[in-house]
């Protein structure tokens, strides 16, 4: 029997990790990429393509190096924990050679149409059309994983903004903006407290006469490097961690983390104090917004009320010139205009089971692949995504009924509204450790914790306490990989190397754990194993 013929859309890190998944279950991938070239969002060029994700020059990754990785691909051990966006490129590249994928994509070609055969309530077949050159070609596939991204369509709410038809200098969005240089000299406004905004805002500051950071609602500011110097999700993103997470409730969790972040700088004396609690919107990441702020680069503003021909004015009464407005306001919602519109393909709340299977398809052949908001990485959450999509194409793993999967769509859907503010960013927010574990489960890959606590304890207390990395769901079941282990114990190795680059006379380890807390923690390991398990 042939192999199942799967369309993957998007040449991106979700659409790279699906190509390798179904070629690892033995399926037949046709990735269709509308560039030239892979990488998606990651890849820098000089000018932003209409439809296209687009990266600035100098865009570094939030999430590091061991928590970003493939699972079965760890980066070089000499790459730099944070990632530029040309390091990325150049691992993606080392990815696709070393499992021969780029054979399986055709360049240059647009999905125009994706619709269900006449006979797909037996088959679950595919009728794909293809533009390449300017010429259309149909297809027939078994499956289709949709990886094409959450920022192509740039969202620009000038409505919300009187007064910005009648602007004389230049407005533009995020989206557009790739280096610094031509606003050398100028008086900038940046509108939007997200990653990106504060990243713009502190480039141009090296080259503005002024920038102003203009916030609606405040923001939480992390850091990248958290305690001893350490990777930040390193050090949070942990089995031990979450657990915790789960016993404490969460204005305990809050005070916790506006207390730890407000130690490094007060947000209120800084202006960034938001209206929300720290676990009800997404933070941003900036290691040097407080410095730049303290030496008078940046100055934050509030929301604007109105621009006139040269200023905006804010709600707050105060008035400033400007000469360059760019609004780091965010994408769209996500679309994908090649489905057919069929509420049976995709309702109009775009409900996902697990963000991955439409529910209400007759057979499961269509996965949207990295189609959410994990906080922290998205490549090995993706990859996960689709080490489950192909063995439910396969037949190897069965969905809930179909009221099963509304059920918990609906439940995940009021605890994100319970949880989270009413803003499109969180919509599709998971927990990076316990959604990983949620798609682990389903496939059989979550590590037994009790097992390797009883044979293997070394390897037991490293997933435990250690770094949620993605090797962890390579131990065991399909897909297992006979380099996990090793990538686990190995892994503050890799963290630690490219930091050493001056040689001490006296070597001392980064941060130690005292004996008598080892041991305490071991014991704790065990009860809670054994509750875990029980529970």
């Amino acid at each position: 029997m042939p192999p199942k013929r799967i369309a993957v859309i998007g040449a991106g890190v979700s659409g790279l990790g699906a190509i390798k998944i179904c070629l690892e279950e033995g399926l037949a991938p046709t990735c269709f990429e509308g560039s030239h070239d892979i990488g998606g969002l990651w890849r820098y060029e000089e000018k932003a393509k209409s439809c296209r994700p687009s990266v600035y020059e100098s865009a570094t990754s939030n999430t590091s190096k061991e928590m970003t990785a493939y699972s079965d691909y760890p980066f070089p051990d000499h790459f730099p924990n944070y990632l530029h966006n040309s390091r990325i490129m150049e691992y993606l590249r080392m990815y696709v050679q070393h499992f021969h994928l780029l054979k399986h994509i055709q360049f240059l070609s647009k999905v125009c149409s994706v619709k269900k055969r006449s006979d797909f309530s037996c088959t679950g077949q595919w009728d794909v059309i293809v533009e390449t050159a300017g010429k259309q070609k149909s297809y027939v596939f078994d499956g289709i994983m949709v990886c094409s991204g959450l920022y192509s369509d740039p969202f620009l709410p000038l409505q919300n903004f009187p007064g910005i038809k009648r602007f004389k200098g230049q407005y533009i969005h995020s989206w557009e903006y790739k280096n610094p240089e031509k606003f050398r000299g100028k008086k900038i406004i940046v509108v939007g407290i997200g990653n990106s905004g504060t990243d713009l805002a502190i480039e141009l500051s090296h080259v503005a006469s002024q920038v102003f950071l203009s916030t609606r609602r405040g923001a939480w500011i992390w850091n990248r490097v958290w305690d001893n110097g350490m990777p930040a999700d390193t050090v949070l993103f942990t089995r031990f961690n979450t657990i915790l997470t789960r016993f404490y409730p969460a204005f305990l969790i809050n005070r916790w983390a506006e207390n730890k972040l407000n130690a490094r700088f007060n947000h209120a004396v800084y202006g960034l104090l938001p209206q929300h609690r720290f676990l009800s919107h997404q933070a941003t990441f900036s290691d040097d917004l407080p410095n730049h702020i303290i030496s008078g680069r940046i100055l934050i503003k509030p929301n604007v009320r109105e621009f006139t021909e040269t200023s905006a004015i804010f709600e707050d009464g105060t008035e400033e010139d400007l000469d360059v407005i760019i609004f780091a306001t965010g994408y769209a919602a996500f679309s994908f205009p090649f489905l057919e519109n069929n509420s049976t393909v995709l309702d109009s709340h775009r409900s996902m089971f697990k963000f991955v299977f439409p529910p209400q398809l007759e057979k499961p052949s269509l996965a949207f692949i990295g189609i959410l908001q994990p906080v922290g990485a998205t490549m090995p959450t993706s990859e996960l995504q689709s080490r489950w999509a192909v063995r439910v194409f396969k037949g190897l793993n069965k969905l809930p009924s179909v009221s099963g999967m509304m059920d918990d769509i609906r439940k995940k859907r009021e605890k994100i509204e319970k949880e989270f503010l009413n803003n499109p960013r969180d919509t599709r927010r998971v927990q990076y450790v316990d959604y990983m574990d949620e798609i682990a489960s389903e496939i059989g890959v979550k590590p037994n914790l009790l097992s390797l606590f009883l044979w293997d304890p070394k390897l037991a207390k490293e997933i435990f306490f250690g770094p949620c990395t993605p090797y962890q769901y390579r131990l065991q079941g399909p897909g297992k990989w006979a380099g996990a282990r090793r990538a686990i114990l190995t892994q503050k190795e890799r963290i630690i190397k490219p930091l050493r680059t001056r040689t001490l006379s006296r070597d001392q380890p980064p941060y130690s754990v005292p004996f008598w807390l080892k041991s305490i923690c071991a014991v704790l390991l065990f009860v809670l194993t054994l509750i875990i398990i029980k529970g």
